[in-house]
Parts: structure tokens; C-alpha cells; sequence
């Protein structure tokens, strides 16, 4: 089983660009087939990465540790998912990488419905394992939903 544990923080400043790669620009949205009444179980993802495309599916619980598959798949079969099957809006954010201490940081600027959002994720071996706080690091968001991308679809930054 593949899991993945992810914590998200927003960020007190922009310090961290002095620290980044020059990012890549990312389009995704979300494959939906239950009614908004079931209880779905999962998410799948769409996402188009600069010229590198894949197919994401995560467990619909939304916590710190969840299962998590990623496959690659042709950027211009991405492309014709998000534009005829991805519920919308779509997810449009540019990612930076930032190496601090033993940890790569994400951080996900975004665009389109969601301009104004930065959030920092990092990725753990464990729930409980240890890791040095930037600076620039600020509030913690790994347990607020409306922070997770697949709830940016249908809730965007700009209407909270």
C-alpha cells in the first residue's frame, strides 16, 4: 500500500523565494463519479506539471497520513481530461521546491480562483517525525479541509 504523510502550513512571509528553485507551473482538477449525496472515497486527480502529466488517486480522508497512487500518463490524454471531464474550476498554482535542513518543502503558489493562497506542505516519513520549522513557516493548516485542493475545486480562496 502506498501512504502518504503530508503536513500543510501557510507562510508568515515570502523569505522562502530567496531559497527556491525556479518552480514549475501546475493545472489540475479532479475526476468526480458519485453524486454529491455518497460518500466518496477517494479523489482522482488529473495533473499536468510543466510538460509531465499524471493520474493521482488519494483516499478521500482528509488527514495528515492517506493512501496515495500516482501514475504518469500522456500529457495530451491530461489535457483532454481536464478540459472535458474535471470538475471546476481548475486548480492553477505554480510550485517551488525549498531544501531546508534534512526536508524539500513544496510551496504552492496559486492562481486562477485560488490567487492569493500560499501553502507549504512537507512530506514524513512518520506522523510524528521530527523536522526543523523555517522561518518563514507560519500556521499550521494540515487539519483544515478547506485547505486540501480537491475542496479548493468547489470552495475557492476567493469566496472565503
Amino acid at each position: 500500500m502506498s501512504i502518504e504523510i503530508e503536513r500543510k502550513f501557510l507562510l508568515i512571509n515570502d523569505d522562502w523565494r530567496a531559497q527556491a528553485d525556479s518552480g514549475v507551473v501546475m493545472r489540475q482538477g479532479y475526476l468526480s463519479s458519485v453524486s454529491s449525496n455518497a460518500e466518496q472515497k477517494s479523489s482522482v486527480r488529473v495533473r499536468i506539471a510543466g510538460e509531465q502529466a499524471s493520474l493521482n488517486i488519494k483516499g478521500a480522508t482528509l488527514s495528515i497520513t492517506r493512501q496515495e497512487y500516482e501514475y504518469p500518463i500522456p500529457l495530451c490524454d491530461a489535457h483532454e481530461l481536464l478540459d472535458s471531464l474535471a470538475d471546476g474550476p481548475l486548480i492553477e498554482k505554480k510550485r517551488y521546491h525549498v531544501q531546508h535542513d534534512a526536508h524539500m518543502w513544496e510551496i504552492d503558489v496559486f492562481e486562477g480562483d485560488n490567487q492569493g493562497l500560499v501553502v507549504a506542505e512537507i512530506e514524513l516519513a512518520s506522523e510524528d517525525e521530527i523536522f526543523a520549522r523555517p522561518a518563514w513557516l507560519g500556521e499550521e493548516v494540515s487539519a483544515d479541509a478547506r485547505y486540501y485542493n480537491v475542496c479548493l475545486v468547489r470552495h475557492p480562496y476567493k469566496n472565503w
